[in-house]
């Protein structure tokens, strides 16, 4: 059992296109942030090298665009520092220009898409009250 969860919450009406997109996007902001959660490579029979992955379960769910802005400003005032992916860098090509159009919002106007975090259990389960699991 972990102390913590890694949790990631999609916008229900998206594309399946769309949600793997953002459900990626968003585990690589939690990992990177979190190295300590990255397990060990693995090797198969025959000694070829794969990279390592979570070696803790991430937990998936879904929730309307007025759970994704509760789980974000219920992590905003919790100090849980997340990945967040907005409507409108689907438009974008790049890093630089997801950055910029990131920019252009605050909490309050934001389209999120998908918030992922790692956190203590109770305050996951706080942040992401409303959200269900992925079907």
């Amino acid at each position: 059992m972990f102390d913590t969860k890694f949790v990631i919450i999609v916008r229900e009406d998206l594309a399946n296109w769309q949600k793997l997109n953002v459900t990626a996007f968003l585990a690589t902001g939690v990992a990177s942030a979190n190295p300590d959660i990255i397990g060990q490579e693995y090797r198969d029979r025959t000694g070829n090298v794969y990279h390592p992955i979570s070696g803790q379960p991430i937990i998936v769910l879904a929730g309307d665009q007025a759970v994704l802005s509760k789980a974000q400003a219920r992590a905003l005032e919790r100090g849980v520092t997340a990945s967040l992916y907005v409507e409108e860098m689907f438009a974008t090509g790049h890093d630089a220009a997801n950055r910029a159009v990131f920019a252009e919002f605050a909490p309050d106007d934001a389209k999120v898409v998908g918030i992922a975090f790692i956190a203590d259990r109770k305050i996951a389960d706080k942040i992401t009250k409303g959200a269900r699991m992925h079907p």
